[in-house]
């Protein structure tokens, strides 16, 4: 991520790992200290902004568990979810998933 954050993608057009994988930059130039006082603020919003992503990501997919797992017990399912419960290594992989976030970015 050497580019200028001005320069970067609107954040609302990633996908998680995109998302994942530019917050685990910005961490890793904050952590560092070698920037200006001004790009260390840049910085800061864009991982803000980049935290917010994942964890809308996040939780519009457990979302999408807890409705499959409603319709498996017997409670309605909304339009357009899935009709079978979702194998449970993805439900695993989600948790693994947020477990690689920085501690301070899923709260």
């Amino acid at each position: 991520m050497s580019q200028n954050v001005s320069e970067l993608p609107d954040v609302s057009t990633l996908s998680y790992e995109q998302a994942r994988d530019e917050l685990i930059e910005v961490v890793r130039r904050l952590e560092a200290g070698s920037t200006s006082l001004e790009d260390a603020l840049a910085l800061w919003e864009r991982g803000e902004a980049l935290a917010a992503r994942c964890q809308s990501w996040l939780d519009n997919a457990r979302a999408r568990l807890d409705a499959a797992h409603g319709a498996s017990d017997g409670r309605p399912q909304p339009a357009g979810s899935p009709s079978k419960d979702p194998a449970p290594e993805r439900e695993a992989a989600l948790d693994d998933a947020a477990a690689a976030l920085p501690e301070e970015e899923t709260r």
